[in-house]
């Protein structure tokens, strides 16, 4: 026999699609699941989702293991530079004893006394070459003036300075040699540092004569009157020594010639003689 139907009841009621319409459904069943139909309200938030997740992955770049790694020894490799700098800056000190510090000191303080020694030995060197500049120089320049003194005196050099011109007229030709040589010898003994003659250049080698017709030679070369003396020297000296009475220019008045005496603040003698080396004396060194 089939067991009797169940009575309608609280715990049954007629269903629609075979479902018991009295079964009380809970609010997860009553909301719809991705598995049922989506309506057109679902749609465009679920879109606009994908494209907030798409934009982020694009935003946020990926790093690969390889880029993790090379990053990660470089990050090392900087540490380690590091604490070797700061190793090396601290090893030569950091590590010594109390008494090889002390050891270090009395080293940087030999090498220091060294250094000062070494000095003054260059400013001691330094001072010598300057004071041997300075003799050389001194001695340079006293040679100059000794070679400036030797050239004027024997009248290797132009001169420069006060003195007095003569003019010895001699009409007659009846000046002779003694007596042009009487008036170089009073214008040496009055100081004259300078001669010249009618263009030659009276030097203590020069001498005087006279050729066959009696004109006046020096040094083998023959002068013609007036002949023009320039002497070099105190002008008032020179002057005074020729105006004594028995001297060269009174000599010349006695031979028929005249002469005049002018003082000059400056005279200038051009002529210059070559010297001849000597025969037959040596310098005693």
């Amino acid at each position: 026999m089939s067991p009797p139907p169940k009575q309608p009841g609280a715990d049954s009621q007629p269903t629609r699609s075979g479902q018991p319409v009295g079964v009380m459904r809970s609010a997860r069943d009553s909301q719809p699941t991705w598995d049922s139909q989506p309506t057109w309200d679902s749609q465009p938030a679920v879109n606009s989702r994908a494209a907030w997740r798409r934009l982020v992955r694009a935003l946020h770049p990926r790093i690969s293991r390889a880029q993790l790694a090379v990053g990660l020894l470089c990050a090392l490799l900087g540490f380690a530079a590091a604490t070797q700098v700061r190793q090396a800056g601290q090893a030569d000190f950091s590590g010594l004893r109390q008494d090889e510090l002390v050891e270090v000191l009395d080293q940087l303080d030999r090498q220091a006394s060294q250094l000062e020694a070494q000095n003054w030995e260059l400013e001691q060197e330094r001072d010598r070459l300057r004071a041997s500049q300075t003799q050389d120089e001194a001695a340079r320049q006293a040679a100059s003036a000794r070679a400036e003194t030797q050239g004027i005196l024997a009248g290797t050099l132009p001169a420069y300075g006060p003195g007095v011109t003569i003019t010895v007229r001699d009409p007659d030709h009846k000046l002779t040699a003694p007596v042009a040589y009487l008036l170089v010898d009073e214008l040496r003994n009055a100081g004259a540092e300078a001669i010249s003659l009618s263009g030659v250049r009276i030097t203590a080698s020069s001498y005087f004569a006279q050729d066959e017709v009696g004109a006046l030679l020096v040094d083998g070369i023959v002068l013609q009157a007036p002949y023009e003396w320039i002497a070099i020297g105190d002008p008032q000296t020179l002057e005074t020594a020729l105006g004594v009475p028995g001297g060269a220019l009174a000599a010349v008045r006695t031979q028929g010639g005249s002469s005049d005496v002018i003082q000059h603040t400056a005279v200038e003698i051009v002529a210059t003689k070559a010297l001849r080396p000597p025969e037959f004396a040596t310098a005693i060194e």
